[in-house]
């Protein structure tokens, strides 16, 4: 059985990894589960400045059917990546989006946890300039040498900061109190689906199967022409994801996410303490919303919350009044971007 995964986290399902879902029959059966290969974000993390409600600061995984990327890493990250079993193997790139406690202190203890489980692999850390020093300095001080390479890539200037085979990766900056960056993921442009039955029948040779995915047509011996669509399909459109970190409420964001599928954007605060946003660099419910308006985004997904609230139902209510399509960061819980 292959499961539709809606973007809500299910009280009655358990999320083993971010491809798995296993949904309970009366607390006795489970069904079987299929592997399913999608684009997903895991929150270990989803409040501001201090733990507090079993809410644990600011963390989320982005993963793919083949790799990790770490969106910031509050106090308690490594502990929330066992919980939900997600392999800190998968892991090969890790974005801190500035140095506020809540968003980087996990960070160390990470990598050294990495480095006793005898990592091989290297290892990318995109991060404002100033915490190489920190971390070099925690690392000289505990006597401690990783046994993996750590590459660091001081985030200097908005812009593309990985461009890899299936996922690229830019940088820009938000308005908070210190330098503060966003992040914006996008899939790569997917090949076309070949169909290798109907290529038979047009007696194409397999060495021209990658041009065929590509979109090339395929002329044969006699001149004919054979039009890519009758051997191929549409692949499915590739993904975007965009994380805005801490930010007082700013326009300008929308053109830098433009049209994206899922928009991550902190709401400190409700509505009522719009005063006090301002003051600290911080967004409302409100705020959030209407940034995801003005981007055109599809899909909205709200975090960061003070520590003052214990209940988080009205940060959706306020936000859907403004952008209906809107979600809670809810720690645990895997969303589809879709």
């Amino acid at each position: 059985m292959y499961f539709e995964l809606c973007s809500t986290c299910i009280t009655n399902a358990v999320f083993t990894n971010s491809y798995r879902l296993i949904l309970k029959e009366h607390k006795t059966k489970t069904h079987n589960i299929k592997l399913i290969n999608l684009l997903s974000l895991t929150i270990l993390g989803n409040n501001s400045a201090i733990p507090a409600f079993d809410r644990n600061p600011t963390a989320q995984v982005l993963q793919t059917a083949e790799e990790s990327f770490l969106i910031d890493c509050g106090e308690g990250t490594q502990m929330q990546l066992s919980k939900y079993k997600i392999k800190r193997s998968r892991i090969n790139h890790i974005f801190i989006s500035h140095l506020h406690g809540d968003h980087y202190f996990g960070l160390i203890g990470l990598l050294t946890s990495m480095s006793l489980l005898n990592r091989t692999q290297d290892l990318h850390l995109h991060a404002p300039p100033e915490l190489e020093q920190l971390i070099t300095l925690q690392l000289n001080f505990a006597a401690t040498h990783l046994c993996f390479n750590l590459h660091f890539h001081p985030l200097h200037e908005e812009g593309l900061i990985v461009d890899g085979n299936k996922m690229s990766v830019a940088c820009f900056k938000v308005q908070h109190r210190i330098a503060c960056w966003g992040f914006l993921f996008r899939e790569k442009k997917n090949p076309r689906k070949l169909n290798a039955e109907r290529a038979k029948i047009y007696e194409i040779p397999a060495s021209f199967y990658d041009k065929l995915q590509e979109g090339e047509d395929y002329i044969n011996k006699k001149g004919t022409i054979v039009p890519n669509e009758e051997v191929t399909t549409a692949a499915s459109k590739p993904k975007s994801y965009a994380y805005c970190a801490d930010t007082i409420y700013d326009e300008t964001l929308a053109e830098k996410v433009k049209g994206v599928d899922m928009l991550y954007h902190e709401t400190t605060y409700l509505k009522d303490l719009h005063e006090r946003a301002a003051a600290r660099f911080h967004s409302t419910t409100i705020q959030a919303a209407a940034i995801a308006q003005k981007a055109e985004a599809k899909k909205l997904l709200i975090g960061h919350f003070s520590s003052k609230y214990e209940s988080l139902d009205e940060f959706l209510t306020e936000t859907v009044e403004v952008f209906e399509n809107t979600e809670l960061a809810i720690q645990g819980c895997c969303y589809i971007i879709n």
